[in-house]
């Protein structure tokens, strides 16, 4: 893992390139690397969570919003994104946390328009404590199929982001000892379920799995902030690598499909082939394969 401190934005780059996982004290080799980039602002982090009395606080629960972007294409990455908010910032969008906020027009990345989140992309990454973004190729999906792609890459993104927290919060001299044993945190995951995450890597900061609390939220990135500014990462930063291969392939025309089974993109497989970025455990490439 490549981590960079800043000591004039106290800002802690994240750059880390994933190329085996382990799965239940296995080790697995992925047919691609996964990419996982963003950063947290450490002095933020500690100025907003870390305590010094022994009385439970309601800054002493930190969330962190954790969706995806891209299921469903047939071309390019899934993108997962974890984000974590101001603690005043972070709750249900019906309560309004946001509100006279930078952030006040944020909500589901699928109810706004491409212009609102190109404008709340870089909003987010300027005013989250922290945020990471996981790319996960075409190869990894094909190895593990996209559900336990996208599992994965919500499991890395959180662990990353854990790793950073406990490891400061660790490190941080503290006279009353609170900090850790204080810290509650709630991974809040969009959708119905949740992944497996590896406790292990946790081990020596003597983390108990207990104070991690894992929740899938159904519909949940239009319903809390958290995962609402998670949802613009995913998707913008997918969206990026779409006008990326579109520039590569012009003739494909992705920039418009963004990947997804529309007639052009299907007209384009036929006529121009399967790029190497196409997945090919999806029924109409696997289709095009054999035609080919």
């Amino acid at each position: 893992m490549y981590i960079q401190n800043s000591t004039e934005s106290s800002a802690q780059m994240i750059d880390i390139n994933i190329e085996h996982i382990d799965v239940k004290g296995q080790y697995i080799q992925l047919a691609a690397p996964i990419r996982l980039y963003g950063q947290m602002n450490t002095a933020e982090l500690l100025t907003q969570y870390l305590t010094n009395d022994n009385q439970e606080t309601e800054q002493s629960i930190l969330q962190i919003g954790v969706d995806e972007a891209g299921r469903g294409p047939l071309l390019g990455s899934v993108n997962v994104a974890a984000a974590i908010l101001p603690a005043t910032w972070s709750g249900l969008i019906e309560e309004q946390p946001l509100k006279d906020t930078p952030l006040s027009i944020l909500t589901d990345s699928k109810q706004l328009s491409e212009k609102k989140r190109d404008i709340l992309y870089p909003l987010v990454q300027q005013h989250a404590i922290g945020y990471i973004v996981a790319d996960i190729p075409a190869a990894v999906i094909d190895q593990v199929n996209i559900l336990q792609a996208t599992m994965l890459g919500m499991r890395l993104c959180t662990e990353s982001l854990l790793e950073v927290i406990f490891e400061k919060f660790s490190t941080t001299g503290n006279d009353n000892s609170t900090s850790l044993n204080q810290l509650k945190i709630e991974v809040l995951f969009d959708g119905n379920r949740c992944p497996d995450l590896n406790y292990n890597s946790f081990e020596n900061l003597e983390v108990a799995p207990s104070a991690i609390d894992c929740q899938a939220w159904v519909k949940g990135d239009a319903r809390h902030t958290s995962i609402a500014a998670a949802s613009i990462l995913a998707k913008v930063s997918r969206d990026e690598s779409m006008y990326t291969l579109d520039a590569q392939y012009p003739e494909y025309g992705i920039a418009k499909h963004k990947g997804y089974p529309t007639r052009a993109h299907m007209e384009a497989i036929e006529k121009y082939g399967v790029l190497p970025t196409h997945r090919r455990s999806f029924a109409p490439v696997r289709k095009a394969l054999e035609i080919q």
